[in-house]
This record gives C-alpha cells, sequence and structure tokens, in this order.
C-alpha cells in the first residue's frame, strides 16, 4: 500500500509521522512545493521506520504519487491575523483549483483525504475539481470528536477509547456537540455517572462543552499551532480507507443538507460507504440545520465573488 502527503508542514509531515508508526502503508511519499522541506521532513520521518514497522519513506514532485491508494491533501495558506474565513476560503480554493487536478492525473486511482482549512468547504471545492470517479471525504470532525470523547473520559474516569459521541456539522464555530449520542459502556452519560457515583450537571456539561470547543485555540495560544491530534485523525482515516476498515469516522463529505459537513459514516476501501443519521433531539436538528447553513452561505459568498471557478 502506498500513501502520499501533499503540504509538509506540521500538520502533513505529523500525519505522515502517525502513518509510519502506525504501519498503515508500505510506501509513504511527501510532496511539497518546497522540496528540500519535503526531502528533509521525509528524511526525518524514514529514520523512525528502522524502530516502527518499516515504512520506506520518500519525497518528490507530483509525478511520486503515481501508485498511491490514497492522498493527504494538507496544502494550503494558513489564516493570517485579522483575515476573515472566507478570504482564506478565497486564498485556498485558488490553490485547490490547480492543486487537486495535478493530484489527480499523478494518482487517478487514490482516494483523497482533505485536511486543510476550512476543512468543508474544501472538501466540497476539491470534490468538484476531481474527476467524478476520485473518492473525495474531508477529514471534518474526526478530531473534534476525539475531543469531546477525550474530555467525557477524563470526567468519567474510563478509557477514551470506549467513550462513543459525535461531534457533527462543520468543523468550525456552528459544530454540532450531539450530547444524545454520548455514551459509555451502553449507557448514557447521565446513567453512566450515576451508575458509578460521580457528578454530573449541567456546568460540568458546558466545562466540556467549552474545552471541545476551544481545544484548538488554547493549544495554538501556548505552542502556535496544533499537529498531533490531527496528524493521529489523518491516520486513521487513511488506514479506515486503504485497509477496508468499514470504520465509524464523522468525516466530511456529501449530505443532504446540500453541503458537506460531518455525520457519521462508514469509511472503507470506496470512501465513505454509508452515511448514518442518529436520533437527534429537536435543539441539536436546529444546531445542524444551522451549521448546513452557516456553510451554504460561505459557498455561496466564495460563488458570488466568482472564485469558485
Amino acid at each position: 500500500m502506498k500513501v502520499g502527503v501533499v503540504g509538509s508542514g506540521f500538520v502533513g509531515a505529523t500525519a505522515a509521522y502517525a502513518l509510519t508508526l502506525r504501519g498503515t502503508c508500505s510506501d509513504l511519499v511527501l510532496v511539497d512545493r518546497d522540496a528540500e522541506r519535503a526531502r528533509a521532513e521525509a528524511e526525518d520521518i524514514a529514520h523512525a521506520a528502522p524502530v516502527s514497522h518499516g515504512t520506506r519513506v520518500s519525497s518528490g514532485d507530483f509525478s511520486a504519487l503515481s501508485g498511491c491508494d490514497a492522498v493527504v491533501v494538507a496544502a494550503g495558506a494558513n489564516q493570517k491575523p485579522g483575515e476573515t474565513r472566507l478570504e482564506l476560503l478565497g486564498r485556498n480554493a485558488a490553490i485547490f483549483r490547480e492543486l487537486i487536478p495535478q493530484i489527480c492525473e499523478a494518482a487517478p486511482l487514490a482516494a483523497l483525504i482533505i485536511a486543510t482549512n476550512p476543512v468543508d468547504l474544501l472538501t466540497d471545492l476539491a470534490a468538484s475539481y476531481a474527476p467524478a470517479s476520485q473518492v473525495v471525504l474531508g477529514s471534518g470532525t474526526v478530531l473534534d470528536s476525539a475531543r469531546f470523547r477525550h474530555l467525557i473520559a477524563q470526567r468519567a474516569g474510563v478509557d477514551a477509547t470506549h467513550v462513543h459521541g459525535y461531534v457533527l456539522g462543520e468543523h468550525g464555530d456552528s459544530e454540532v456537540l450531539a450530547w444524545s449520542t454520548v455514551q459509555i459502556a451502553g449507557l448514557g452519560i447521565e446513567e453512566f455517572m450515576a451508575a458509578r457515583q460521580l457528578p454530573w450537571n449541567s456546568a460540568l456539561r458546558e466545562e466540556i462543552d467549552r474545552g471541545t470547543r476551544d481545544a484548538a485555540a488554547a493549544i495554538i495560544s501556548g505552542k502556535r499551532a496544533t499537529y498531533y491530534g490531527i496528524g493521529a485523525a489523518l491516520a486513521r482515516i487513511v488506514e479506515a480507507v486503504i485497509l477496508d476498515r468499514r470504520a465509524i469516522l464523522t468525516v466530511s463529505g456529501p449530505t443532504p443538507y446540500g453541503i458537506a459537513m460531518s455525520l457519521p459514516r462508514v469509511v472503507g476501501r470506496s470512501g465513505i460507504e454509508e452515511t448514518l443519521q442518529p436520533p437527534l433531539t429537536a435543539e441539536e436538528t436546529q444546531q445542524l440545520e444551522r451549521s448546513a447553513q452557516t456553510l451554504r452561505e460561505a459557498l455561496g459568498a466564495l460563488e458570488g465573488r466568482g472564485e469558485r471557478n
């Protein structure tokens, strides 16, 4: 199995490192417009291969993506101070218009896994720039859901892998923390906490909600960027696709709401194999509809400025 990573910045390089440590693929190639950065990151990651799973790590240009089963797209502009979300979207849409066709030409059979922000809108755009036969999905709220589960697990005093619950909608300010989907050992959060005689109230729920939404900002304030969590999330998505895991992940893709955003999906070799709609409360349903509207308005504004095509 061969995987490509386009964009060798913090996120792309960390995803490549996570893929190497997990032994997800036999061959891994990094591509970046800064060829020297890609070469250096590949060489550094390659030094981890002999003490992990022996992945063959290299760098190259777009032609090096030939034969890839999946390509992580982490290339794009970062948000500048004072720059609006729409302005960032416009800059990255311009980059994707040129980038996505080049990737697809070099690796026509690869699933494209979009990581660049704003990820939902760029997933939508990437799908429009790629051939209809190309599998395209975004990292969506896989990381947000992991943050949500981590914070719940801390309060519940259990291994976070046994906490199930989803963040839905936009990977961004309008994301929906679907508390009604949370389960631990088959119990809802209130029932589980009561069974263990642990405190649970609206203040604790609000603390977890705020911690999930503000996680990125809190990390960025301390170290200027986030990359470990998303790197691991991207490796997990790649693994689900190329190894046909049929994993349930909140990746971003087409929805009945007319825009790409995150819902629970069955993810396997053909990408999103099925989209699931969990039973939500009336409030959560309204929040999800508002999240979709936020994304539709942003995409509409981009099209209104003539920057989509």
